[in-house]
């Protein structure tokens, strides 16, 4: 029998504006998005004040501003935001070494065993939205169940500054209720699609058999088939290795011309060197991804056969690929990323801890 763990997803409430509405007291109570005003500005997180208006991260400012005509703009703050994650981690670390941070301002928590020897993941929980209350003054939420998945969807639950534990005994009927866009990696095509079949909750996943969902999605149907059964084996994985490194640009004009193209993508190879020497990494397939004017995207990639770091390595592959074909249309947005990284060496063989776990698992 498969030894039951018990996991936390700590995820802050609306972090970035929520920094802004602390660090500026005029903001507080107010509805507030990061990011910029312009007319091409793109909202990077909003405030809970914001969201009851319709407004949502990745929306065009000018919706954004149409929903809510007092809505308050401000510039992100990157560093300030990192400096508070960086807080937020010590907190994680007080209680246990297995934190897997997704972002600035989320990360999963193996607490099975834990440094305070406390039974109670709940409990856990609770005491570390409080301590990241105390020491920074801002809110999280906290989902709790025996994986990853259910920890995750569970923290949205209790959404702002709550929590939700769903224990071992009631994970099926938990999975069965929920909604089927609520399962991880059922976007906005996927959730169409499964309407079409007549999936519209866990219930009406789990009626399906493997072989018709791999049928209708491929891999992610053998995915499909066994979360909603409570099979999610992915650990918490203290040090994530790094797939790719990237950076790319947004236009305020849209550009036709390539003689602007490569400049802007000199920018951005100088931006991805610094990134580079900065995590002391390199790679071998760089990637060249252009946004059309009308919203179309398209990348182009190529690999060599060892590993670059530099601006000028990299920027002379991305011109390469610039003039690979035509450009069907004037560019909103360039972007290069590398990929196929020297990091790339597969998870590590380290001794893992055999855990002795109860018949009584308390949550």
């Amino acid at each position: 029998m498969e030894k039951l763990r018990k996991i936390i997803h700590i995820d802050m409430d609306a972090f970035y504006a929520s920094v802004e509405q602390l660090d500026n007291p005029e903001l507080q109570g107010k509805p507030v998005a990061v990011g910029g005003s312009s007319q091409r500005g793109v909202v990077s997180a909003a405030s809970y004040e914001a969201r009851k208006f319709g407004v949502r991260s990745a929306m065009s400012s000018v919706i954004a501003k149409r929903n809510c005509p007092d809505l308050i703009f401000v510039k992100p703050r990157f560093e300030r935001y990192k400096e508070i994650s960086g807080q937020i981690r010590e907190v994680f670390f007080e209680y246990t070494d297995l934190v897997e941070p997704l972002s600035l301002d989320e990360a999963y928590l193996d607490v099975t065993e834990n440094k305070k020897g406390l039974p109670s993941a709940t409990l856990i929980a609770k005491q570390i939205r409080n301590r990241i209350k105390e020491k920074t003054g801002l809110n999280a939420s906290a989902g709790i169940s025996i994986n990853k998945f259910i920890a995750k969807v569970a923290s949205d639950v209790n959404k702002p500054n709550g929590q939700k534990t769903v224990p071992p005994e009631e994970v099926l009927e938990f999975l069965e209720e929920l909604d089927i866009r609520k399962f991880y990696g059922v976007g906005k095509v996927t959730a169409e699609k499964m309407y079409r079949l007549g999936i519209f909750s866990g219930k009406d996943l789990k009626l399906k058999t493997e072989e018709y969902l791999t049928e209708h999605f491929g891999k992610s149907g053998a995915h499909f088939y066994n979360v909603v059964r409570g099979i999610h084996h992915s650990e918490v994985k203290p040090h994530r290795i790094r797939k790719s490194l990237g950076a790319e640009r947004t236009f305020n004009e849209n550009i036709s011309s390539e003689i602007f193209m490569l400049e802007r993508l000199e920018n951005i190879a100088e931006e991805i060197e610094r990134r580079l020497n900065k995590s002391k990494v390199a790679g071998k397939t760089v990637t060249l991804k252009i946004k059309y004017s009308d919203f179309t995207q398209q990348t182009r990639s190529k690999t060599i056969s060892y590993f670059i770091s530099s601006k000028e390595l990299i920027l002379e592959i991305a011109k390469e690929l610039l003039y690979q074909e035509k450009m069907k249309n004037s560019v909103r947005l360039l972007g290069i990323s590398l990929s196929n990284l020297n990091t790339e060496k597969g998870d590590s063989q380290e001794e893992k801890k055999e855990i002795s776990v109860q018949l009584k698992f308390k949550f």
